[in-house]
């Protein structure tokens, strides 16, 4: 008997999630130096000078446990979104607290729904659980079909998922879009509002959830410091809810989930709104490199509020990406989404975009 019998079944057919590769390991396989990586959607930056400064200064207390509750990143961040600390829960990542969501709600037999292709975790947290996905399939145009989400929706419906906007394609709903999703999901369902890119966002009309929730406590809004803080490797998001749902979140988490370092690094990131004012210039920009890119290439892609853009290349996707690859850029093939014509771009620095662009534009000319 091997230890996969011992296992439970849900677990032994769940499909791992696949990150990118890194630089270190295509430059060793490769024997190239100087790789660009655009493909997981990762600040170019990095984190700002202050932060970094605290993050060395925190490593001298790395003896002592973290605060569990992270009370003053919990009162600054509160200030920060004018929410109630107690609206405020914490996580290794948002990843965890969508593990800690479907641990609390989702058992054999229970149901989340969610558009697809959309984040890679839905489906791997929810299996987790040996519960059942449904995937709703976005609009041709790669938006989110609330209505079709809403449908979907059975009795046995625990969860809906709704990344805002969505991972690979960038598409966001509106405010009108979001209150009508509100409305015809029951409120026996949790809609979490996965809003991890939330400070890319670009459209006018994006919904203020964090204004929703107390006439919904069943809506939970999921953000990120790995994106827009840069601050990816040291693993922290949060959670913004009516208190009975942070309650229960904080029942399900582990006690130190939050390492003393990385509480330290958001609260200056928070601080620091220069760097982040940058960042957020710099990805203004650079999605606007891009898109000219690709329209100087002929080449279509879907508008994006996040930091990436999901690029078409047909049927020679798979050439052009290992053309790129053999030039120092990585980007992201997306077939594991059933988007088997279509490379996710993360936007970088205007020298790396301008590279990714030449580099394409050589492979298309083959």
């Amino acid at each position: 008997m091997s230890l996969r019998d011992l296992a439970n079944p849900h677990i032994r057919e769940l499909e791992p999630y696949r990150g990118g590769r890194p630089i270190e390991e295509v430059e060793r396989e490769l024997g190239i130096a100087n790789v660009i990586k655009l493909a997981s959607n990762e600040c170019p930056l990095g984190p700002s000078p202050r932060v970094v400064a605290t993050i060395e200064a925190a490593a001298a207390n790395l003896n002592r446990y973290p605060d569990g509750n992270c009370h003053y990143l919990r009162q600054e961040l509160a200030t920060r979104l004018e929410v109630a600390p107690e609206n405020l829960c914490f996580g290794c990542g948002s990843d965890e607290l969508l593990g800690l969501l479907s641990k609390i709600f989702l058992g054999p037999g229970d149901e989340a729904v969610f558009a697809w292709p959309s984040f890679a975790m839905y489906p791997v947290v929810v299996h987790g659980m040996g519960a059942s996905p449904i995937e709703v399939a976005l609009d041709a145009d790669l938006g989110t079909n609330v209505e079709r989400l809403a449908a979907a929706v059975t009795p046995r419906t625990r969860l809906l998922f709704l990344a805002n906007p969505n991972n690979p394609t960038g598409t966001s709903i509106g405010t009108a879009a979001f209150a009508a999703l509100l409305e015809a999901v029951p409120e026996r369902v949790v809609i979490v509002a996965d809003e991890a890119y939330y400070e890319f966002v670009r459209r006018p009309d994006f919904p203020e959830s964090l204004r929703c929730f107390e006439q919904r406590p069943s809506l939970i809004v999921l953000r990120s410091f790995s994106k827009a803080y840069g601050l990816a490797g040291l693993r922290i998001g949060y959670g913004v809810g009516h208190p009975e749902m942070i309650d229960l979140l904080d029942r399900a988490r582990q006690p130190f989930n939050v390492s003393s370092i990385a509480e330290a690094a958001a609260r200056e990131a928070l601080r620091d709104t220069d760097h982040a004012g940058r960042i957020q210039d710099l990805n203004r920009r650079g999605l606007a490199q891009l898109e000219q890119g690709f329209e100087a290439l002929g080449l279509g892609y879907a508008r994006s509020d996040a930091n990436f853009v999901l690029l078409e290349l047909g049927e020679r996707v798979a050439a052009i990406h290992d053309g790129l690859l053999g030039a120092g850029v990585i980007t992201r093939r997306m077939n594991a989404f059933g988007l088997g014509e279509s490379l996710r771009v993360t936007v970088g620095l205007p020298e790396e975009n301008e590279r990714f662009l030449k580099a394409l534009g050589r492979e298309l000319s083959h």
